[in-house]
């Protein structure tokens, strides 16, 4: 700025009234830094009376950090006669550090060399810095916790096995695979039992991929998803005409399957007439097509698979017991989803990677806090629920980060929920006794059935609150 030289008196009373009008602080200083003028703003904030202020130093007012930048600042204005503006703490009367900017200009007044200037505060906007700045900091915490979080699941995503699609290393699934590991190079037929979404495809694939089939065909067939009338002709073939709907000739899949494997998913739901022929073709590898007497020769390799109890299929007269003793060979129990929380990670990320791709997202990072929660629910639907599950928090996960909603239990579902063992004997005992209409002993009595003394029962049910109903 050029040099600007102010005609004004120190007595004048039109410089005092100029200075009373500023909106914050304004003061007079002279060359050798002693306080000339300034206005009731200064007397007001800093805590001095007139008399204290007169002649009084402008360094006693700055902060002892600030001390030597603001003389830096005061030197130039006399020397380049420049217009200063600094950042400083202004320190009242009481010792209470206040941070204002103030911004000083060359004038000359009556004479004599001095500097006139103001300063506004800056508290409000100190204040609101530093807040900014706590929050950038926690961000950046947050920011390395969720890369640190990111980096741990990455880690543990090295499988210690070499299973294609079979994710996790949990030591149920380390057993089920080691079994598979020990069947796969023979020809003995393997049942795979599991609850529903388990992944039961996956290990008979796992099984035809490690056996000497491996290089013939591999042929799935869902006995649950076809009618029974279709599954003979699905698994047998059938000859053109040989009954409504026969168009052609159709080759069933025990013949597709020739030299390779034959996955026989949900086993359990083929219908119970139809079971002694594929009992014959399991133990003599020979069958006919549905309307041709020529016998026909496979050589095929079964795994089957079921998500019910075959045990109990036989006592209701639903599965030939001589089946279930042939295709009981080698059986695979795979574990549900709640006995393998230590693969939800694995899962989770491998599912995860799997969505972004179809989707076009770019979700990547799983917190803790996310894991926690997939690992606490309970999985009816095991894995291809939480698939289900993941794929729905990639598409509504707006960031970077996995966003999981409340995972609650369906309501066909609760009635099999684990409960305390009280809980669960009160509620054995009521049942027992809604039988019996609540007769206690006696040859029908709720005790006799429950194979307890009479006095035995009363007294379990005064503990566990059990009271007849009006």
């Amino acid at each position: 700025m050029s040099e600007t030289k102010h005609k004004l008196s120190f007595k004048s009373f039109s410089g005092k009234t100029i200075l009373e009008g500023m909106p914050e602080l304004a003061y007079v200083f002279s060359k050798d830094d002693k306080m000339l003028m300034w206005n009731k703003n200064i007397e007001a904030i800093l805590g001095y009376s007139p008399e204290e202020l007169l002649y009084k130093s402008g360094s006693d007012f700055i902060g002892k950090e600030f001390r030597d930048k603001t003389t830096e600042a005061i030197t130039k204005i006399f020397t380049e006669k420049n217009q200063q503006t600094i950042e400083y703490n202004l320190v009242t009367k009481s010792g209470e550090k206040l941070p204002y900017i103030g911004s000083g200009s060359y004038a000359v007044v009556d004479g004599e060399e001095c500097f006139i200037g103001m300063a506004i505060s800056i508290g409000k906007l100190k204040s609101a810095e530093n807040k900014l700045i706590a929050q950038v900091e926690e961000i950046n915490k947050l920011k390395n916790q969720l890369e640190a979080e990111n980096i741990y699941l990455r880690n543990e995503i090295e499988n210690t096995h070499d299973f294609k699609n079979i994710i996790g290393n949990s030591d149920s699934l380390m057993h089920s695979l080691f079994r598979v590991e020990q069947v796969a190079k023979t020809d003995s037929t393997v049942l795979l039992e599991g609850e529903t979404g388990t992944g039961k495809e996956l290990f008979a694939i796992a099984i035809h991929n490690k056996s000497n089939r491996k290089n013939r065909p591999f042929v799935k067939v869902n006995c649950a998803s076809l009618p029974a009338s279709l599954i003979e002709s699905e698994l047998f073939g059938h000859e053109k005409g040989s009954f409504s709907g026969a168009i052609q000739k159709q080759i069933g899949r025990f013949e597709l399957a020739n030299g390779g494997t034959l996955f026989l998913d949900e086993i359990g739901e083929i219908p119970i007439e139809l079971q002694s022929k594929l009992l014959r073709v399991l133990q003599e590898g020979e069958f006919e097509r549905i309307g041709s007497p020529k016998t026909i020769k496979v050589d095929v390799r079964i795994i089957a698979a079921t998500n019910r109890n075959l045990e109990e299929l036989i006592k209701l007269k639903q599965f030939r017991k001589d089946l279930y003793y042939r295709i009981n060979v080698y059986p695979i129990t795979i574990a549900p989803l709640r006995e393998r929380l230590s693969d939800i990670p694995l899962l989770t990320e491998h599912f995860m990677k799997r969505c972004n791709i179809n989707l076009g997202k770019n979700v990547s990072r799983i917190t803790k806090k996310t894991i926690k929660q997939l690992q606490a629910y309970s999985w009816p639907g095991n894995i291809r629920e939480l698939e289900n599950i993941i794929e729905r928090a990639v598409i509504i996960s707006s960031g970077n980060s996995l966003l999981v909603e409340p995972l609650l239990k369906p309501e066909f579902e609760k009635e099999d929920e684990l409960l305390p063992l009280a809980e669960y004997e009160k509620q054995y005992i009521i049942k027992v006794l809604r039988k019996t209409f609540w007769k206690v002993d006696g040859q029908n009595g709720a005790a006799r059935i429950l194979g307890m003394h009479p006095e035995t029962l009363r007294s379990r049910m005064r503990k566990l609150e059990i009271k007849r109903p009006n």
